[in-house]
C-alpha cells in the first residue's frame, strides 16, 4: 500500500498529521485491549498507511507504545479534572479543599472504573517522576495527575488543614491508595464487587486519606 495520502482506499489518514492518526489508532487499541494489544502494524492498518511510512513517527511498537501511555495519562488528567469540576465551592476554604482531594481520588478511580484498557496502558511503561510533569501527559487543563494530585494537597495546605511540614512527597502516599484501589477494582481480587460496594470502598478509602493526611 503506497503511504500517499491520496492514494485511493485510504479510510482514515487523508493529509497532514500521521503520527496524530496512529496515536489515535493506538488508543483505540487500547481501549479495547489495553498495552498488550498496542501494535505499531496494526496502527499503520487502521490509519490506512504502509509500515514504512509510521517508522518517520515511531521507530518500533516501544515508542508508539510510550506516546499511547502518555496520552492515556492525559485522559486521567481529564477525568479528574471533571470531578473536581463537579464540586460546587461552598466559601469554606477548609471544606472546599478537602473537597477537591477527594474530587481528585473520585475521577481516579472513575477513569479506571469507565475505561480499564486506557488506565493499564497509562501505567505500562516504565518511568520515574522527572517526567511526571511533562506536558505529553497533561490533559486538556495543561496538568498531569501528578499535578493535580499536587495541587490538591496545596489547596489543604492554604486553607490550613494541613500541617505545611507534613506536605512534602505527600504525594505518594495519596497516589498509592488510590491507585492500590483502582488495580484491584480492575484486575484484583476485587473485581467481583459490585457498583454498590467498589463506591463505597471508593468513600472509605477517601475518608482514610483524608484522616491520615
Amino acid at each position: 500500500m503506497s503511504d500517499d495520502p491520496e492514494s485511493p482506499g485510504r479510510t482514515t489518514y487523508r493529509h497532514g498529521d500521521l503520527r496524530g492518526a496512529l496515536l489515535a489508532a493506538g488508543v483505540e487499541m487500547a481501549r479495547e485491549g489495553g498495552p498488550r494489544a498496542v501494535v505499531l502494524r496494526e496502527a499503520t492498518r487502521r490509519a490506512g498507511v504502509s509500515p514504512n511510512a509510521a517508522y518517520r513517527h515511531f521507530a518500533d511498537r516501544a515508542a508508539l507504545l510510550h506516546a499511547v501511555s502518555d496520552t492515556c495519562l492525559g485522559f486521567a488528567a481529564d477525568r479528574i479534572q471533571e470531578a473536581l469540576d463537579a464540586n460546587r465551592p461552598t466559601g469554606d476554604a477548609a471544606a472546599d479543599a478537602r473537597m477537591g482531594l477527594r474530587a481528585v481520588g473520585v475521577g481516579y478511580i472513575a477513569f479506571a472504573r469507565e475505561e480499564p484498557g486506557l488506565f493499564r496502558t497509562a501505567f505500562s511503561v516504565p518511568d520515574d517522576l522527572r517526567q511526571a510533569a511533562s506536558p505529553a501527559k497533561a490533559g486538556r487543563n495543561g496538568l498531569t495527575p501528578f499535578q493535580l494530585v499536587g495541587g490538591a494537597l496545596d489547596a489543604l495546605v492554604a486553607a490550613g488543614v494541613f500541617p505545611p511540614e507534613r506536605r512534602e512527597n505527600a504525594e505518594f502516599l495519596a497516589w498509592a491508595a488510590v491507585h492500590g484501589l483502582g488495580m484491584l477494582v480492575i484486575d484484583g481480587p476485587l473485581r467481583g464487587l459490585d457498583d454498590r460496594m467498589i463506591d463505597y470502598s471508593t468513600e472509605r478509602l477517601l475518608d482514610m486519606v483524608d484522616r491520615g493526611l
